[in-house]
């Protein structure tokens, strides 16, 4: 990187999230950190820029485009134009199709798509102008398999890959890498842990190690891009 890289982490809560946050700004870049719960993003804020690093943090809901786009500006304003974007954010509202409110879909869909069709639209000019950039998505199993009661998620899901895949054939010729990864399995953190409590440690994903699988998309080769990544434990325990 000639220059420090500006990434931009949605979806910052105590697993994932933080853990991408903080494995870019080892790597070098200054860090932009978005969710809608201002205590995490506070402590990995702080985490970051006393490690040396150099973090901002701005609560906003993704959803919502006027938050959003004020946040993408105070971005802007203090540390510059994002050069990576990592979509995170996701919800779910389980239920059999007769059980779910119609405005519930609608806020996952809003929260697992929108948002992230909304975030790229506000780093994509400037990355168009540099010629280089990256666009990460989280998906997750739901995205390519249909999951009884899980309506909302693979609804969200599916429409956040379309986005994915149909920016990658776009937005490659312009020198900026977009990938896709399914994060299969469960995340190792306390709320999975009480959620699944038969789950043993070859069974549960660090986040840490996600996160490097994130950044070595950041730092791929353009001559060798991976569009779609599917990432899982060894020893997976749902098998999707």
């Amino acid at each position: 990187m000639s220059e420090q890289d500006i990434a931009v982490v949605i979806g910052v809560g105590p697993g994932l999230g933080a853990a991408i946050g903080r494995r870019f700004a080892r790597g070098g870049c200054a860090v932009g950190l978005m969710a809608r719960s201002e205590d995490p993003l506070r402590t990995i804020e702080a985490e970051i820029n006393l490690s040396g690093g150099r973090a901002l943090a701005v609560t906003v809901d993704a959803a919502d485009p006027t938050g959003l786009a004020a946040a993408f500006a105070r971005v802007r304003d203090v540390l510059g134009a994002p050069t990576a974007l990592i979509y995170n954010a996701g919800a779910f509202v389980a239920g059999g199709i007769l059980d779910i409110e119609a405005a519930a879909l609608e806020r996952v869909w809003r929260t697992c798509c929108y948002g992230a069709f909304l975030a790229t639209r506000e780093v994509l000019p400037a990355m168009r102008q540099r010629g280089r950039g990256t666009l990460l998505y989280t998906g997750a199993p739901a995205s390519v398999h249909g999951v009884k009661n899980l309506y909302t998620l693979a609804i969200g899901k599916f429409g956040l890959r379309a986005l994915a895949l149909g920016l990658a054939k776009e937005c490659g010729p312009d020198g900026i890498h977009v990938a896709h990864v399914i994060v299969h399995g469960a995340i190792d953190n306390e709320r999975t842990r009480a959620r699944f409590p038969h789950l043993t440690a070859s069974q549960r994903m660090a986040p840490e190690t996600i996160a490097e699988t994130y950044w070595q998309l950041h730092v791929q080769r353009p001559d060798a891009w991976t569009q779609e990544l599917d990432v899982r434990p060894a020893d997976d325990p749902f098998g999707f």
